[in-house]
């Protein structure tokens, strides 16, 4: 990733933090949270309804409810109840109830009455399961479409009936549609978009169908990070992208082009200078996220360097020349999957004005909070 940090990033007593740690840089979010509102401005103001998956805090949760945004999207109970508590007024989980998961999920909605709290569906016996656990208080839900992902949704092409037994069922209410376009990567932006329409097409015919047999005013949700600007502008459509709150170097490479810059940094340290080409850093495989490939992580500081190997709890990184590093010499680095390096974090640490202040706990990492 080609990007170098300006004054903003500027952090001052980093000898008082001991690494790894997760910095993070308000300035910079409130920036990213701008341009997201930016890129998705419409007539009726914005339709952004961000992901909380890569952030799972509620102090970035506020900064998002302060610039006007009310919706979001979530992955798991935890996430749910962490916007429920810092008064979203509608959230959305991207996931299927399961009974025990539906009974978390009415605990959150008498816990916090206020927030409207819907969830997905995609087969007529999950729909079944839930309109029972549901016939006293109806939950809403989004029939999630399968556009390709292959990983959750019903085909397009057997929704229908799947429409036509939600309406039936006392304890469901259908509030629209739901589809996730991880599968459409393409490097050219030209080709992602012509993809992203074709998919909303197939939905939009779907809720035009179902908006014949129904009052409500049916909505789509769609989008990850990469493809959300394509949607844009469409009636009723809310686009759910997550990882533009703090960025990574992974979509830095991608998807450059939107504007965002990253928002968190691992601070490292330099624990041995193996030899004159040769560095090893406290930032292993539980400091940032190793679910990518290598590189896992961008130095800005050492853009030239090689990952020779990483561990637990050590990275070895090869560059031109160790000549005047030493041992305790501390760097950032721009993670190349922020979403799950964030999760190996019990805390956030906010770096204002050049200086870490207090600290931003990363409260729906746990599974289970208070329900």
């Amino acid at each position: 990733m080609n990007w170098q940090p300006d004054q903003r990033y500027r952090v001052d007593g980093l000898d008082r933090i001991d690494s790894p740690a997760l910095l993070v840089f308000p300035e910079v979010i409130e920036s990213n949270i701008d341009r997201a509102l930016a890129l998705t401005a419409t007539d009726n103001g914005h339709c952004l309804q961000p992901h909380i998956k890569t952030v799972k805090n509620p102090d970035i949760a506020r900064m998002a409810i302060a610039r006007g945004i009310t919706r979001f999207k979530c992955s798991t109970v935890s996430e749910g109840e962490l916007l429920g508590s810092v008064g979203a007024g509608k959230v959305l989980l991207s996931y299927q109830l399961s009974a025990v998961k539906a009974r978390r999920w009415q605990a959150l909605r008498a816990l916090y009455p206020d927030t409207e709290f819907a969830a997905l569906i995609d087969n007529a016996d999950s729909a079944r399961v839930a309109s029972e656990l549901f016939a006293e208080n109806p939950l809403p839900v989004y029939i999630d479409i399968n556009p390709g992902m292959d990983r959750t949704g019903i085909p397009p092409e057997k929704a229908p009936e799947l429409i036509d037994r939600i309406l039936e069922l006392p304890g469901l209410v259908l509030r629209g549609f739901h589809l996730y376009d991880g599968h459409i990567r393409d490097a050219e932006e030209a080709g992602r978009k012509r993809q992203a329409e074709a998919a909303l097409a197939e939905v939009a015919a779907l809720r035009r169908s179902a908006g014949e047999k129904t009052a409500e005013r049916l909505e789509i949700v769609v989008a990850g990070s990469p493809n959300f600007p394509f949607y844009v502008g469409y009636p009723d459509v809310w686009v759910s992208p997550g990882t533009f709150f703090l960025w990574d170097a992974g979509y830095g490479v991608s998807f450059s082009n939107w504007g965002f810059e990253p928002a968190a940094l691992v601070l490292t340290r330099v624990l041995s200078v193996i030899d004159d080409e040769k560095l090893c850093f406290d930032m292993g495989s539980k400091a940032v996220s190793p679910d990518k490939e290598q590189p896992r992580m961008a130095f800005p500081g050492l853009p030239d360097a090689e990952v020779v190997g990483q561990w637990e709890e050590h990275l070895v990184v090869r560059v031109p020349n160790t000549a005047g590093i030493a041992v305790g010499d501390p760097y950032l680095a721009i993670p190349a999957h922020v979403c799950t390096t964030v999760n190996l974090y019990q805390e956030l640490l906010p770096v204002v004005e050049g200086r870490v202040s207090g600290s931003w706990p990363v409260v729906a990492r746990d599974r289970r909070i208070t329900v």
